[in-house]
């Protein structure tokens, strides 16, 4: 198949955000480049916010495996039919390869096509491989990674690896090339606050009274914006207002990549799609990993940015408002401070994963596969875009 033909692919994605906001940029990028994309996954995932228009959604059963072995029968049994379903889609639709972004919906695709034969990869989000892409990793033909160090990933499945990085929202690329905001020694701190998808309430009790406890010539020049869970707005507004540091409050913002654009430091949780964006856009911040994230992932997640001086990274058993202060004196004390660590979290990014993971999908069905990066070696001297584009001429 010749480069710029039309290609089927499908893609498996659990429902949450974390597994499909990349799930739906390797669709909008492969549907640009003229190929025919569907999305398996549950129910959640059929009706998320996000979905590109083009993308049809097709639900299969997805057996969820937990510590009750009772389950695991009725798990196993929805695997299986899923499995079937799928095997179905694909004499239809006829895909050259099935993507795996993780979550129990994509176990039934990714099995269906391994044994139909159909090329398969997966892309990890984290910095521990996931539980339904352990399952996989052995079977699949490549493993796409977010971060060059990876737990829970067997050695002897090194050669399948490429890093590609962590797809982000395009508002968010954009903003990459535009300069660290000035801060000075008399001028403003933008603080920003979130806690992912469902706010966090240690956010909530600690992060104000811990700027509060900043050194007075600080403190006077914070300005807040805060994520918060509804149950949680009018205390910390209360707390705000007792500390007499001006904040913006709200359980959502829409324009989260402005506030991002005009942020100094951002306070909160270690998801991948944080990170990615914190790293897209080179802005320092102080990681709370949530402590009950499957294999402490997020934990992991912070390892590149703070070893690269970009963020700090406080456990939450740890984190208390003097433990805040301090951290937010330390990266704060001078503007230079501030701006080394931004421009380090800057180059913790990878701006080309969407292309990057588009680039190495391309290459089933076509010509033989080539590295995009490949971990722990030296860039290829032709992607696989290139050589299929070379193929067809």
């Amino acid at each position: 198949m010749t480069r710029g033909a039309n290609r089927h692919y499908v893609l498996a994605a659990g429902g949450t955000g974390g597994h499909l906001i990349p799930a739906f940029a390797l669709a909008t990028e492969l549907e640009r480049r003229g190929h025919h994309v569907a999305l398996v996954t549950d129910t959640r995932g059929a009706e998320i916010p996000g979905k590109p228009d083009f993308l049809p959604a097709h639900v299969l059963p997805a057996g969820r495996f937990g510590k009750n072995p009772l389950r695991w029968i009725g798990g196993a049994r929805a695997v299986w039919e899923g499995r079937a379903m799928a095997l179905r889609l694909f004499e239809t639709f006829q895909p050259s390869a099935v993507i795996g972004f993780g979550g129990y919906p994509a176990l039934p695709a990714l099995l269906a096509a391994t044994s139909a034969g159909i090329p398969s990869l997966i892309h990890e989000q984290n910095a521990v491989l996931g539980r339904v892409n352990r399952l996989l990793s052995g079977r699949v033909d490549a493993i796409a990674t977010a971060y060059p160090e990876i737990d829970r990933l067997k050695p002897k499945l090194a050669h399948k690896v490429h890093l590609v990085g962590n797809p982000v929202r395009a508002e968010v690329l954009a903003l990459r090339e535009q300069p660290f905001p000035p801060f000075t020694e008399d001028g403003l701190l933008r603080v920003l606050v979130t806690g992912g998808s469902q706010g966090a309430r240690i956010l909530s009790e600690v992060v104000p009274d811990g700027l509060a406890m900043l050194p007075p010539a600080l403190r006077q020049r914070l300005q807040v914006t805060q994520q918060c869970r509804p149950e949680d707005l009018d205390a910390v507004r209360e707390r705000y207002a007792s500390h007499d540091i001006p904040a913006e409050l709200g359980t959502y913002f829409e324009n989260m990549a402005e506030r991002l654009a005009d942020a100094h430091l951002f306070i909160g949780r270690a998801g991948a799609s944080t990170i990615a964006e914190l790293t897209a856009v080179g802005r320092p911040a102080i990681l709370v990993p949530l402590p009950i994230a499957t294999d402490d992932h997020q934990a992991a997640n912070t390892r590149e940015i703070v070893k690269a001086g970009g963020a700090r990274s406080i456990r939450q058993e740890r984190f208390t408002g003097k433990e805040l202060a301090k951290q937010i004196q330390a990266m704060a004390q001078r503007p230079d401070t501030l701006a080394t660590a931004a421009h380090a979290a800057w180059n913790c990014g990878r701006p080309k994963a969407v292309s990057d993971l588009a680039d190495l999908v391309e290459s089933f069905g076509g010509a033989e596969m080539m590295d995009v990066i490949r971990v722990g070696g030296e860039a290829p001297e032709v992607s696989a875009r290139e050589a299929l584009a070379r193929d067809a001429a």
